[in-house]
């Protein structure tokens, strides 16, 4: 099987003379799916990560169960660069397939670690060669025949402890994380790094200049994945109820819920679950119990990806025309149609927006970093009740599924925003209360829930056509006042909504827009643009939808804005053109899409190049 399709080749080319080799490049692991690489994987990246040095993994694996190629790219930057970059020095080829497409992409001068049962033509003489004979390290160690493929990506393991300087205690508190503290599996897996490590010294001299020494860089820090820090941020934002069907790459996050739910949300007296995680039969059913909760008045939230999103539709614009909260988490995976399902886009902004049919407009949060994640799943929640109304957190399969370095998240201080619900003191307080009605001027009626001791207490929740006091109706007038009182509670909403993050930059007259994952990229192609281009951008991150003054503003500052993100049609492009017609013009298009995670030359050579053409 030929990778040129799943994972480009960049061609190989020389490496950068001014690039420090020590605590400073990339290693591509490549390996077959449901090998148990992933375990050997993350066991390099918290030891690099526990010598204190900035450290980054993305995981690039096919949508089956195994047997096809996998590739896991682990980036060391003593800079704290964590954007994926376009060559890897140390290819690791553990995977016959693939290895002599894999050995094309390596630059002059770099390193390839290989599997020595493997064969292969050496086609490269410009790289080093480390070959490992992984059956007879094993063998000669006496590991059960059982147990054999589960410790065989540990050779590269110890390999690479050797011709890095990978500390040995490192690994094995990594192992200690990841193998639940099972000592048996640890030190089995720890003596084949060990033994790897010695044979290594003995019979394969150093002749590339890479390697890693400690830091203190990464103090204080914790590495998490999003889906992970998502799922803690809306237990510590209240969560009660999570209907959810399995997709990728959402899975783990309602995972993650129903790994730390039986831990955090017991009720202290009694050991009761203070929650319920209801893995429905599919996604329209998992939408209808997060709605029917919500009703309620439960913290209701599913998590999906896009194609269930595109089951969802009929009953988010229920919730949006009834008004009725949840939360859904839409870990944007690449489409159209099935797509391919283990790749990152950003290719569902438009559908999340304005998903249900007729004049829908949903809020819509957009994490850029781990920290956000956790953040955002109370945030989600307050909109939601506060807007009584479907909230999206558009995450994405890069943020959800791969480890990211992030400061410890706080539990919030902040009281929950339950919105405008009466009880029944306060409605003998109201005398003229009505479900849909527009008290306070910002489009948000009041609302009562289900139970309450009061003879004006209940209403019909319609779907269909219905006045202030909820009585169906067709009539012209009645619908158009309600769709100005949602308009007006649509324009209070980004009054509301995070604000995007801004970084301005003396006398620069271009700017960038992105949200989301490619921050990495764009935060490092600013430096590379500055540094070796001269040209210094200004730069906004969004963070929610709908879009505020804060962005006008911004746009107005500068003379052109280049929009990154990772879908074809340049999505968030055109909603920023509708939001400021007068400046559609100054806005550019940097759209890009080939389903794996941006890169920072990608988006320098793109500005440097259109901004020479000016």
């Amino acid at each position: 099987m030929s990778t040129a399709a799943v994972e480009p080749a960049p061609g190989a080319v020389g490496l950068d003379p001014n690039r420090d080799p020590v605590n400073d490049f990339s290693i591509v692991v490549a390996t077959v799916n449901g090998s148990g690489s992933q375990t050997a994987n993350n066991t390099l990246i918290r030891a690099l990560f526990k010598m204190g040095i900035p450290v980054n993994g993305k995981n690039l694996f096919p949508s089956n169960i195994s047997g096809l190629p996998t590739w896991y790219t682990i980036r060391v930057s003593k800079d704290g660069y964590i954007a994926r970059r376009d060559t890897t020095e140390i290819l690791v080829g553990f995977n016959q397939q693939t290895i002599a497409q894999d050995l094309v992409g390596l630059p002059e001068g770099g390193v390839c670690v290989y599997n020595a049962d493997i064969k292969f033509e050496q086609s490269r003489t410009d790289v080093s060669y480390y070959g490992l004979p992984v059956k007879q390290l094993i063998a000669d160690m006496g590991v059960d025949k059982k147990l054999t493929d589960r410790v065989a990506n540990m050779v590269y393991v110890g390999a690479l402890v050797q011709l890095l300087g990978i500390e040995p205690e490192a690994i094995r508190e990594a192992l200690g994380f990841y193998l639940g503290g099972k000592q048996k599996a640890i030190d089995l897996n720890y003596n084949v790094v060990l033994a790897s490590a010695a044979w290594t010294k003995e019979n394969l001299p150093k002749q590339d200049p890479f390697r890693v020494e400690s830091m203190d860089k990464t103090e204080g820090l914790i590495l998490i994945d999003g889906n992970t820090a998502g799922a803690l941020g809306a237990l510590a934002g209240g969560m009660t109820v999570t209907a959810w069907y399995p997709i990728t790459p959402a899975t783990s996050l309602a995972d993650g819920l129903n790994e730390y739910a039986p831990k955090l949300r017991k009720d202290p007296s009694t050991g009761v679950p203070t929650y319920a995680i209801v893995q429905a039969e599919d996604e329209i059913a998992a939408i209808g119990m997060v709605l029917g909760a919500g009703w309620m008045g439960a913290r209701s939230m599913t998590s999906t990806s896009g194609p269930g999103i595109s089951l969802m539709t009929e009953f988010v614009g229920f919730g949006y025309y009834a008004e009725v909260p949840g939360v859904i988490w839409d870990i944007m995976r690449m489409g159209p149609s099935t797509g391919m399902p283990t790749r990152v886009s950003q290719g569902d902004v438009l559908k999340a927006y304005y998903l249900g049919h007729g004049d829908v407009r949903n809020i819509c949060l957009l994490p850029g970093n781990v920290q956000e994640c956790f953040e955002f799943g109370q945030t989600a929640f307050d909109l939601a009740e506060r807007f009584q109304q479907p909230v999206f957190v558009l995450s994405d399969l890069d943020l959800g599924m791969n480890n990211w370095m992030s400061k410890p998240f706080e539990y919030p201080e902040t009281p929950l925003d339950r919105g405008k619900v009466l009880n029944a003191e306060q409605l003998n307080d109201v005398q003229d209360w009505g479900r849909y009605k527009d008290v306070d001027g910002d489009g948000i009626p009041y609302r009562t829930l289900p139970g309450i001791e009061h003879p004006r207490g209940a209403y019909f929740t319609r779907g269909s056509g219905h006045n202030e006091n909820a009585g169906y109706t067709e009539r012209p007038d009645d619908w158009l006042k309600n769709m100005a009182r949602l308009t007006r509670k649509h324009d209070h909403a980004r009054t509301v909504v995070p604000k995007p993050v801004i970084d301005r930059r003396e006398g620069a007259k271009v700017g960038i827009i992105a949200f989301g994952t490619t921050d990495p990229a764009i935060v490092e192609a600013r430096d590379r643009l500055s540094s070796q281009r001269g040209i210094e951008t200004g730069y906004m991150r969004l963070r929610a939808l709908p879009l505020g003054e804060e962005v006008r503003q911004f746009i107005a500052e500068h003379d052109r804005l280049y929009v990154v993100e990772l879908n074809t049609d340049g999505q968030m492009h055109k909603l920023l053109q509708l939001h400021t017609p007068e400046y559609a013009t100054k806005l550019i298009s940097i759209a890009f899409n080939d389903g794996l995670p941006l890169t920072p030359r990608y988006v320098t050579e793109q500005i440097y190049e259109m901004e020479q053409a000016q």
